[in-house]
This record gives structure tokens, C-alpha cells and sequence, in this order.
């Protein structure tokens, strides 16, 4: 960008008036001493800068010389320390691995020793479940149903028979489980060694193998972090003599427990089948009294319904009196009104209008009588509707528990065998259970 100037010289002693049109940069310009600094500065930096050029040239050889050996040294002393750690895992994961087998073989044998123990705990499995199952099944009654009666307490009762006979049956058998657990616990840490050795020597060896013209090497963020669960030699040394002193103890007990455990089943037999046979005549006892109740609330139902119905054709009475008795006071208030039409002196208080304000006072309190009992006779029905649907909801309830307590004794019937079994016949086993010979039909 220029800038137009016009200068004006005047020149005093000649008096002439010189006018000329330039253009000039709107930059400072420097003067020709400053100019000839400028040049020798940059003489000089260019003199400085080849000498230190000259300088590093030499360091830089010599830098070179001295890291490209050191880099020969550490690599060789690294990959010798490599190779001496694979030997050492290897030597470790063989000792593991002849602990690792002696371990197998001892679990095996532990858990046939067991075996006939662990057969006799299973069969109480059955009639434990059977037990727990009625039990959860009979707490499904609804409303007053849901009673701590006596057969909710046999349930209870030999629910805790049978897992006292469970409890004396596993304490035979209990030691040689922990140990079969531990020995579980330690050829787990066993094996999570051999693992770890193997994939840890696999490593090394892939290291080994690496040098600087692999293909696979690449820059590696932070590189020189230490992991957070990483440990010292010295750490991890005595952690595996630790593992290898605790299989080697563990080995060492396990052959005590390798014994025969014999346990007392014909006491624990009896007892469970005693206990069954009181069970499962307090849940007949309750299907006897909740039929019994189901049957006193049926004929109860049956009296509501009727009276229901009574009451229900006495409240259409009642209304239809009540508008027969509105209509009576229309006609007799119509009456007085036209009266009052009379003229001169004919609007009097005779013996006819005063028989009519009687009429419709005496309406009136019948109105209000009728009323009054009409509200009373539908609060009643309403009350009787409302204890019938009590009832409906209270017979529910009882069908429902007697539901219950049939499908608790089906589902107690696997349990018995022997001349326990139940009836061939469904039919005779309804009748048995439900006493039907013995029921008093119902009035139609």
C-alpha cells in the first residue's frame, strides 16, 4: 500500500516552488550505519553456529561408539538371564506337575471311599424335598385359612427329623468332604502354577527369540511401568516353595481319611417313617374339619341366599307402597291447591279442608315411615350381600386348603412303599380321604 504525498519545497533564496507526487511504504526505514551491523551480526552467528556444528560432529561419533556397545552387552547379558529363567520355570513346572498327578490320584481314591456315604445322604434328599414342598405348598392358603395347625406342625416336625438324620448322616462323612474341598482348593492352586509356568515360558521364549530386525517390534506406550500386582523374585520364590509344602502336607494326610465310614440307616429309616405316619394323619384329620366347616359355611350360604331373596321382594313391596303413598299426597295436595281458587267468601276453612290437611300431614309421616323403613331393609340386604360375599370368599379360601392338603397327601404317597403304598382305586382313596359315605347332602 502507498501512500500519496505532495511535498512543497521552497528554496528562500531563489524563491521557486518546486510541487512532486511519490509513493512510499508506511514502514520505518533504517539508516546505512545500521545496515552494516545488521550484516556483521550475521557474520558472526554464522561463525558460531559452524563451530558447535564441528563439536557435536566429534561427541556424536564418539556417543555412538560407546552406546552401540553398551546396546551389544546388555542385550547379550539379557537374553543369557532369559534362558536361565526358562530353565528355572521349567524345573518348577515339572516338580508341579508330578504333585499335580499324585493330587489326582488321591481325589479319586477319597471320593470312592465316600461314595456308598454320599448314596445314603442322597436318599434322604427325596422325602426332604417332599416335606419342604408341603410345607411351601400349604402356606399358599389364603385369609383365615392360613393356620399354624396341627398338620402345619408334623410338617414342621419332620422337616426337623429328617434333617437331624441328615445332619448325623453327613457328620460321618463330613471330615473326608473338607478334605476332599482342600484337595480340590490345592489342585486348583497346582494347576493355576503349571498354567502360569507354561504361559510364562512361552513368553520368555518368544523373547528370546526376538532381536532388533523382527518384524513384531514396535514402540510401546510407557514401557518402563511397573505392573500393579507385579511382585519381587524373592516374593514368588517362596510362594511356590509354599505351594509345594502345602501339596506335599496335604498328600501326606490325605491317607487317613481314606477309611470306611459306616453309618446307622434302619434307626434313621424307622424314625423318618413314624414321623410320616403322624404327618400324614394330622393332614387327614385337617381335611376332615375344613370339609366339615366348608359344609356348616354351605348351609350358612344357603340361608343368606334366601333370606337375600325375601328381603328383596319385600324392598319392591316397600317401594311400590312408598310410590303409592306419593301419589296419594299429589291427589291430596292438588286438592288444597284448587280450593284456594275459591271466591269471595266461599275461601273458607271448612270441615273438607281441614279433613284434607290432616290427610296430608298423616301422608307425610306415612311417607317418612316407609322411607325410613325402605332404608333400612336396603342397608340390611346390603349387609346381607356383603357377609355373602364373605361367605363365597371364606368357602374359597376352605376349597382352596382342601385342594391343598389332597394334593400334599398325593404328593406325600411317593414317599411310602410297601404295604405304606397307597390305594390302587382313586375313586376309594377320595372316598377314604374325603369321608363322602358319611356327608349329609346338602338341602336343595
Amino acid at each position: 500500500m502507498f501512500v500519496l504525498k505532495i511535498y512543497t519545497n521552497v528554496f528562500e533564496k531563489s524563491q521557486v516552488v518546486f510541487s512532486a507526487t511519490t509513493y512510499e511504504k508506511p514502514l520505518p526505514h533504517i539508516g546505512l550505519a545500521d545496515w552494516y551491523a545488521r550484516q556483521w551480526e550475521l557474520q558472526q552467528n554464522a561463525a558460531t553456529r559452524s563451530a558447535e556444528a564441528f563439536e557435536l560432529r566429534n561427541s556424536g561419533q564418539i556417543v555412538r561408539s560407546e552406546t552401540m556397545v553398551k546396546t551389544i552387552w546388555d542385550s547379550y547379558m539379557n537374553n543369557a538371564r532369559l534362558a536361565d529363567r526358562v530353565t528355572e520355570l521349567s524345573r518348577w513346572r515339572e516338580v508341579f506337575n508330578l504333585i499335580l498327578n499324585k493330587l489326582v490320584c488321591e481325589i479319586q481314591l477319597l471320593k470312592d471311599e465316600k461314595a456308598d456315604a454320599e448314596k445314603e445322604l442322597e436318599t434322604l434328599n427325596d422325602p426332604l424335598q417332599v416335606t419342604a414342598q408341603c410345607i411351601s405348598m400349604r402356606d399358599c392358603r389364603r385369609g383365615t385359612e392360613l393356620t399354624y395347625d396341627e398338620a402345619d406342625t408334623e410338617l414342621k416336625k419332620e422337616l426337623c427329623v429328617i434333617e437331624n438324620i441328615k445332619k448325623l448322616v453327613t457328620d460321618r462323612v463330613q471330615a473326608a468332604w473338607e478334605k476332599l474341598n482342600r484337595l480340590e482348593e490345592v489342585k486348583f492352586q497346582v494347576q493355576l502354577e503349571v498354567e502360569d509356568k507354561d504361559e510364562s515360558i512361552k513368553i520368555d521364549r518368544e523373547n528370546l527369540s526376538l532381536d532388533r530386525t523382527c518384524a513384531n517390534i514396535t514402540y510401546k506406550p510407557n514401557a518402563l511401568r511397573i505392573p500393579k500386582d507385579s511382585i519381587s523374585y524373592e516374593a514368588w520364590l517362596e510362594h511356590c516353595q509354599q505351594t509345594k509344602t502345602l501339596a506335599d502336607n496335604e498328600l501326606s494326610d490325605v491317607y487317613n481319611f481314606r477309611e470306611a465310614m459306616n453309618v446307622i440307616r434302619e434307626r434313621a429309616r424307622n424314625d423318618i417313617k413314624a414321623q410320616q405316619d403322624m404327618t400324614d394323619f394330622s393332614l387327614r384329620k385337617r381335611i376332615y374339619q375344613t370339609q366339615k366347616a366348608r359344609n356348616e359355611l354351605e348351609w350358612q350360604r344357603l340361608k343368606i341366599q334366601k333370606e337375600i331373596e325375601i328381603l328383596q321382594k319385600e324392598i319392591t313391596r316397600l317401594e311400590d307402597a312408598q310410590l303409592y303413598k306419593i301419589d296419594s299426597i299429589k291427589c291430596v295436595e292438588t286438592r288444597l291447591e284448587n280450593r284456594t281458587y275459591r271466591p269471595g267468601f266461599e275461601l273458607c276453612s271448612d270441615e273438607a279442608e281441614l279433613g284434607l290437611r290432616d290427610e296430608v300431614l298423616h301422608l307425610r309421616e306415612t311417607e317418612q315411615k316407609l322411607t325410613k323403613t325402605l332404608e333400612d331393609s336396603k342397608a340390611a340386604y346390603n349387609n346381607l350381600e356383603s357377609l355373602l360375599t364373605q361367605l363365597d370368599s371364606n368357602l374359597d379360601d376352605k376349597q382352596h386348603s382342601l385342594a391343598t392338603d389332597v394334593m400334599c397327601l398325593d404328593m406325600r404317597a411317593t414317599l411310602k412303599t410297601g404295604d405304606r403304598t397307597r390305594l390302587p382305586n382313586e375313586t376309594d382313596r377320595n372316598i377314604v380321604l374325603t369321608r363322602m359315605e358319611k356327608e349329609i347332602p346338602l338341602e336343595s
